[in-house]
């Protein structure tokens, strides 16, 4: 009564039958559509690094814009269920293709123990949950694990990126993986160091197959 829902995106208050973002916004948000026109701009960011069988992002991002608020209130103001809003978005899109159907585990970029014990929660684990439950495949947040902590750097080259961070990922375990199709999900694609780095460890298990998708990718 007091404090009424507001839209995430313009902060104006939500209609009745409006649910975190409303719909002007929702309408304006500039959808990528990459995984129904097959573009390969996801995959060109890595292009020659790691191979991906499929890639996607839901969103344009752009400083300022629309979907840099909604990120900004996922990562930063606690805003957690805007990254389930966004894994059933994409969820709901990616079950009506066939290729994605064959996806048998979601895994989600961790952080680093002290990054999530501050921030409470990963911002892509909502997001990654949804996907999974869509595509009717398992969930694992265990298997990949961040083992030091990392600046954020969004819009530095991405070699120099690759040689300050060094081997950030590991490997937990890889027993029920092997022969999998794997689809990594995170909240932005930059530079693709991040994606890279995961990939990197993802692939040194036996006869898997490689997927991504993200919230978002910064035009």
């Amino acid at each position: 009564m007091f404090f009424p829902k507001v839209c995430e995106a313009c902060n104006r208050a939500l209609a009745d039958n409006e649910l975190i973002i409303c719909t002007q916004c929702r309408h304006d948000l500039p959808v990528t559509n990459f995984h129904f026109d097959n573009t390969d701009t996801v995959k060109k960011v890595v292009y020659g690094r790691v191979k991906l069988e499929l890639a996607t992002a839901l969103l344009h991002f752009s400083k300022k814009g629309a979907v840099q608020q909604l990120l900004h209130n996922l990562k930063y103001r606690g805003h957690q269920h805007i990254s389930g809003f966004f894994g059933r978005w994409l969820g709901a899109e990616l079950k009506t293709i066939d290729a994605y159907n064959e996806i048998e585990i979601v895994i989600p970029v961790p952080l680093y123990k002290t990054k999530l014990r501050q921030r409470g929660y990963n911002q892509v684990e909502q997001f990654g949950k949804a996907i999974a439950k869509a595509l009717n495949a398992d969930y694992n947040d265990t298997v990949l694990i961040k083992t030091k902590s990392t600046k954020t750097k969004v819009f530095e080259g991405r070699i120099s990126r690759w040689n300050d961070d060094g081997a950030v990922f590991a490997i937990s375990e890889d027993v029920a993986l092997r022969g999998k199709h794997i689809l990594l999900v995170d909240d932005i694609i930059t530079t693709g160091a991040t994606a890279e780095a995961c990939a990197t460890e993802l692939l040194k298990i036996d006869n898997i197959k490689l997927s991504l998708a993200t919230m978002a990718i910064a035009d």
